[in-house]
């Protein structure tokens, strides 16, 4: 976290493809209650974001949620029956604990998200995180530990991925240059940019624009394997 997405390969003949699928907690929290399907507690230094191999059940059910589209007339009556079930088989995967977390946090959680979202929004601006736990209407402390566990950083360390990220795509796709995209993102120092740009992508940002645009580049999911945050 935070995650930015490129689709890098798609043709007429080879689409690219995405489900994206919004779970309402509610109906997790409902499922949860029910004593057989109980989702084991999830590790306190889980990641905050995570991965995996789906199965044929759980893709099937995103299938025919999919195949609503084609007669409309069901979606009232199918589209809520088939989205718990999707609810249950994550539920009983390998991701369940985690679900049942995300679900539990209730109001903390979501006053979390409203946090998240005004950094998003204004990244650019200076961040004192008082005033963003005035934000949340959470303690200093409070907001820290509820922001770690849904991103893995701290909200400084958020806003600096998204500065970092935001410049890199500025010098890549609109070409400016380094001491433009620092200060367009919020830096006052291009010194203090460059150093942070070269920390988290693996080398100055110049040199690292002119990597990716030269033939045979790495693509961009690859060099984000080099990243850290400290």
């Amino acid at each position: 976290m935070p995650v930015i997405c490129n689709v890098i390969e798609a043709s007429e003949q080879v689409p690219y493809l995405c489900f994206v699928l919004k779970l309402e907690m509610p109906a997790v929290r409902e499922l949860l209650t029910r004593e057989e399907i109980q989702a084991p507690e999830a590790p306190s230094d889980e990641p905050a974001m995570a991965t995996g191999e789906t199965t044929p059940e759980l893709l099937d059910a995103c299938c025919r949620l999919v195949d609503l589209l084609n007669s409309p007339q069901d979606i009232p009556f199918l589209s809520g029956l088939i989205q718990r079930e999707i609810i249950y088989r994550i539920l009983r995967g390998p991701e369940g604990a985690r679900l049942r977390s995300i679900a539990t946090l209730g109001d903390q959680n979501h006053r979390t998200a409203k946090a998240i979202a005004w950094v998003k929004a204004n990244f650019a601006k200076p961040l004192r995180v008082e005033d963003l736990a005035n934000i949340a209407g959470m303690g200093v402390s409070t907001l820290h530990h509820h922001f770690r566990a849904l991103t893995a950083m701290s909200p400084l360390q958020y806003q600096k991925q998204l500065r970092l990220q935001a410049a890199r795509e500025r010098m890549l796709m609109d070409g400016l240059d380094a001491a433009s995209a620092a200060f367009e993102v919020g830096y006052e120092s291009a010194t203090q940019f460059n150093r942070e740009y070269s920390r988290l992508f693996g080398q100055p940002p110049m040199r690292d624009i002119r990597t990716l645009r030269s033939p045979g580049a790495p693509r961009l999911e690859s060099v984000g394997n080099r990243q850290s945050v400290s």
